[in-house]
C-alpha cells in the first residue's frame, strides 16, 4: 500500500492544505504510517498528539491516529488546545515526539500538522522524505495503543511557574483559537486585572481572523483597552504559537518591537547573549541588541529554521517579525505566544515603565508593509540570485543570508523567495518617507530587471 500526497501540501515547516480538496483524512492516515515509520527508525516508541479548533480537526486527528498507532507506535492523545501545549506535552509526558493538527492562521477550510520527533521539527527535506516514503509504501507495522492525558492544567501551571512579573490591567484577544481555554486558566493564575474576549473555540471564526500581524484583526483588542483604559492588550493566533500586542494607546506592537523589549532581561540574566530575529526585522532591533550588550544575529525567516539556528549557537532568546517568539531562557526554546505574554509582562514590569512609555521611546521610523509579488515557482528563486548577481556588481552593501537584505543611505530593503508560496516577499524601512519611497523604487526597478511586475500589496 502506498499514498500519494498533493504536490502543494508539504511544505517547508509542515504539512498543510484546504480540507477536502487537497487535503483529506487519507492524507492524516497516510502521515501517520510515514511519521510512524521515521520514528521507529529513530527508536521512538510514543507520541503525543493534540489538535486546534477547526471545525475538521478531531476527524483528521483521528486517522492520523490510526495511522501511527498501525505504524507501530503508541499514542498519547492530549486533545484540543495551542500547539506550544503540544510541545510542552513532549517535555512533561517524556514521550519521543509530537504533531499537532492545526491549520495554524489560515483561513477556516485549510488544515494541516505541525511534527516534532526528538526535541526537533520535522520540516523542509524530511517533510519531502516523508511524502516520498508514503508514495514508495514504505511504511512500518504494528499495532500501537491509545490513550489520553489532560494536562492544560499542567501548562497553565508551567507557564506561571517561575512568574516574576507585576500587576497590570490588560485585555486578551484569543480570535475563537485553539488559545482561549488555556488562556482562561492562564489569567486566572496571573496577578492584575484581566479582560479575556473571544475565548469560546469556533473553528468558522466568526469575530475575527485569528491572525495578530495584520493591523485590522486587532481592532476588537484596541477597543477593550480603549474602552476599559487598560494598560495594553495582547493578542495570539489560531494555534497560539504567535503574539500581537497593543500598547495603552492602542498602537500596535510588531514582533521585532516585541523582540527589543523581551531581550533587555534577557542579557541582564546572560550578558553578550546572542539573540536572532530574522531578515525582515527592523535595523532598530539589531542595534538594541547590539546596545544592550547582546550579540545579534540575523537569521532566515522561517519557525523551524530559526529554532534550528538557536540551537546551533545557544541563543537564549528569538524571534521573527510574524510574532514567533522562542525563550529557551527559562523555557523549552520552542515558539509559545503564552510564555512571550508571560515573559512581557515581566519585561514592563522590569522596567519600572508602562508599555506605552516603552513604545514612545522606541526610535522612529517608517517600513512598508508586507509586499508580495507573484512568481511562477520555477522563476521564484532564481529571480533573487539575478538580483543578488547585479547588486554585488554593482558594489552595493548586500546581506545575503536570506534573499538580499541591501542598506543604503536612507535605510534598508529585503526581497526573498517565499519558502510556502509562489511569491517573491519584500520589505523597507527608512528614517523619512522621502527615504521610505527611494528604496521601494529600488526594489522596483530590481524586479523590472528580472521581468516581474508590482501587484497588490499585501500585509
Amino acid at each position: 500500500m502506498s499514498h500519494q500526497f498533493h504536490a502543494s501540501i508539504l511544505r517547508e515547516y509542515d504539512v498543510r492544505g484546504i480540507v477536502g480538496e487537497t487535503l483529506t483524512d487519507a492524507d492524516a492516515y497516510a502521515l501517520g504510517r510515514g511519521y510512524a515509520a521515521l520514528a521507529t527508525e529513530e527508536g521512538g516508541r510514543r507520541v503525543a498528539v493534540a489538535r486546534d479548533g477547526r471545525t475538521h480537526s478531531p476527524e483528521l486527528e483521528s486517522a492520523l491516529v490510526e495511522g501511527l498507532t498501525r505504524g507501530g507506535l503508541d499514542v498519547v492523545r492530549v486533545g484540543m488546545g495551542p500547539s506550544p501545549m503540544l510541545y510542552f506535552a513532549t517535555y512533561h509526558l517524556g514521550v519521543d515526539g509530537g504533531i499537532q493538527v492545526t491549520g495554524s492562521h489560515n483561513p477556516a477550510d485549510y488544515n494541516g500538522f505541525k511534527m516534532l520527533l526528538k526535541a526537533r521539527s520535522v520540516f523542509g527535506d524530511e517533510i519531502q522524505a516523508l511524502g516520498r516514503r508514503c508514495a514508495a509504501g514504505e511504511w512500518s507495522e504494528g499495532s500501537g495503543s491509545v490513550e489520553s492525558a489532560d494536562i492544560a492544567d499542567a501548562y497553565a501551571d508551567r507557564l506561571v511557574e517561575d512568574f516574576a512579573g507585576g500587576e497590570f490591567r490588560i485585555g486578551w484577544d484569543a480570535g475563537n483559537g485553539a488559545a482561549g481555554p488555556v488562556l482562561e486558566k492562564l489569567v486566572q493564575r496571573l496577578p492584575g486585572e484581566h479582560h479575556t474576549i473571544f475565548t469560546e473555540v469556533d473553528g468558522t471564526f466568526p469575530n475575527h481572523h485569528p491572525d495578530p500581524t495584520v493591523e485590522a484583526n486587532l481592532a476588537d483588542l484596541k477597543a477593550l483597552v480603549a474602552d476599559k483604559g487598560l494598560d495594553f492588550g495582547i493578542a495570539f493566533d489560531g494555534d497560539g504559537d504567535r503574539i500581537g500586542a497593543v500598547d495603552g494607546q492602542g498602537r500596535v506592537i510588531w514582533g521585532d518591537q516585541l523582540l527589543a523589549i523581551l531581550a533587555g532581561p534577557v542579557l541582564d540574566e546572560i550578558p553578550g547573549a546572542t539573540i536572532i530575529a530574522d531578515v525582515k526585522a527592523s535595523q532598530i532591533l539589531f542595534d538594541r541588541i547590539a546596545e544592550l550588550g547582546g550579540t545579534p544575529l540575523m537569521w532566515k525567516t522561517g519557525h523551524s529554521l530559526i529554532k534550528s539556528k538557536m540551537k546551533e549557537t545557544g541563543a537564549p532568546l528569538a524571534g521573527e517579525m510574524s510574532g514567533h517568539i522562542f525563550f529557551k531562557h527559562r523555557w523549552y526554546g520552542f515558539d509559545d505566544a503564552l510564555y512571550a505574554a508571560v515573559r512581557l509582562i515581566e519585561a514592563v514590569e522590569k522596567s519600572g515603565k508602562t508599555l506605552t512609555q516603552l513604545m514612545d521611546e522606541m526610535p522612529k521610523s517608517v517600513a512598508t508593509p508586507e509586499m508580495r509579488f507573484p512568481v511562477e515557482a520555477s522563476r521564484k528563486f532564481a529571480v533573487v540570485e539575478e538580483v543578488l548577481a547585479r547588486l554585488s556588481a554593482d558594489g552595493a552593501r548586500v546581506d545575503a543570508t536570506d534573499g538580499a537584505r541591501v542598506n543604503t543611505t536612507d535605510g534598508w530593503w529585503l526581497l526573498r523567495a517565499s519558502n510556502t508560496q509562489d511569491v517573491l516577499v519584500a520589505r523597507a524601512e527608512a528614517s523619512d518617507d522621502a527615504g521610505l519611497s527611494r528604496l521601494v523604487v529600488d526594489i522596483d526597478e530590481q524586479l523590472a530587471k528580472s521581468g516581474v511586475k508590482r501587484m497588490e500589496t499585501v500585509c
